[in-house]
């Protein structure tokens, strides 16, 4: 069965420390670096603001958009007595100036005004977090998910929230079929939920989603750029046996490549925040292909482009073999992710 699009995230299920009939705390922390719990977190308090008022007025900054004074105003009594949701991204990074007004606010919030402050959890900006927390503030936890089994209980969770039952098979060989981006867990809960009547199990998953992670485009493409050669292959062979497009796969490898280019090319000690929106990237990419970038050269780089441009050029009627084509360019950015 083809996989429908993805549509918009299920409703929220982040963990809080406070009971969710508080969401309109005067000051909420969410803590941590799981993208998808964060943004959660914001879309809790968005909604109960606007449920409450439906002309509820929505400010989302990054900290360059926070300068000192700004939060003064954007907290100063309004003639209209309008509730307001003040959301500040990437607290940690805040401005020393900046910090000092957020810490004054804290003691004295105002009325009909919610701050959300999103910070990453470690040592870097501790001080407002631990002032924040010492004001009372609503806390939710947003920590990234690196074990499987933190995943499975995500995913476990995204049904109960719904109120549909799926059983642990399920939901394991959905963990295992997706892999470790929980907005594409996510997702995939809120499809199934959304097709299938009654409980979800194995044989329902296995229908949607076998296949799925091994046969991605886009896990060719990484293991490409990662080096990774031999299961770089492995990968494009079985994407290309459970019929995924050629196209699509130097499609992957090329977007690959130029986020490793791109990438390169950045100012260095730039903040993922500020690269993500000037290369168009969202900022959990920015991490993963600062990792993947270590063994690139400028030199690896074009001769990957090279080898993707010739791909693309065999896959579309240039010449005899696609597949050869294909496993030729892996081969190729595989070798050129370990020029450096």
């Amino acid at each position: 069965m083809a996989r429908k699009t993805a549509h918009d995230d299920p409703p929220p299920s982040s963990r809080s420390r406070s009971d969710k009939g508080d969401l309109l705390a005067p000051v909420t922390i969410a803590v941590g670096q799981e993208d998808l719990l964060l943004d959660r977190a914001v879309q809790q308090v968005v909604a109960a603001a606007r449920a409450a008022d439906a002309d509820t007025d929505v400010r989302d900054l990054t900290p360059d958009q926070l300068q000192p004074g700004t939060l003064a105003e954007l907290t100063s009594p309004s003639l209209f007595a309008e509730r307001k949701v003040v959301v500040v991204r990437s607290a940690q990074d805040l401005s020393a100036d900046t910090i000092k007004d957020v810490k004054a606010y804290l003691g004295s919030p105002a009325e009909e005004i919610t701050l959300v402050l999103l910070h990453a959890g470690g040592a870097k900006g501790k001080g407002l977090l631990d002032a924040a927390r010492k004001a009372g503030a609503r806390e939710v936890a947003c920590p990234k998910m690196t074990k499987p089994a933190d995943r499975l209980a995500f995913v476990r969770g995204e049904f109960r929230t719904v109120g549909r039952s799926a059983t642990p098979e399920a939901c394991q060989s959905l963990v295992d079929a997706i892999g470790s981006d929980l907005r594409e867990l996510a997702s995939a809960c809120a499809q199934l939920t959304a097709d299938i009547e009654g409980t979800i199990d194995e044989a329902i998953v296995g229908r949607y989603y076998t296949g799925r992670a091994e046969a991605s485009s886009f896990t060719v493409a990484d293991r490409a750029v990662e080096g990774r050669a031999a299961e770089a292959l492995e990968a494009l062979r079985w994407a290309i046996a459970t019929g995924v497009a050629p196209v699509m796969i130097t499609s992957a490898l090329a977007q690959g490549v130029r986020a490793i280019g791109k990438l390169a090319s950045a100012p260095r000690g730039a903040r993922p925040g500020d690269l993500a929106r000037e290369l168009g990237m969202p900022p959990w990419k920015i991490d993963r292909v600062r990792q993947q970038m270590r063994g690139w050269s400028a030199d690896g780089v074009a001769t990957a482009l090279r080898a993707v441009a010739a791909a693309d050029a065999g896959v579309k009627g240039g010449g005899d073999d696609p597949e050869y084509a294909l496993e030729k360019a892996v081969v190729t950015i595989a070798r050129a992710a370990r020029s450096r």
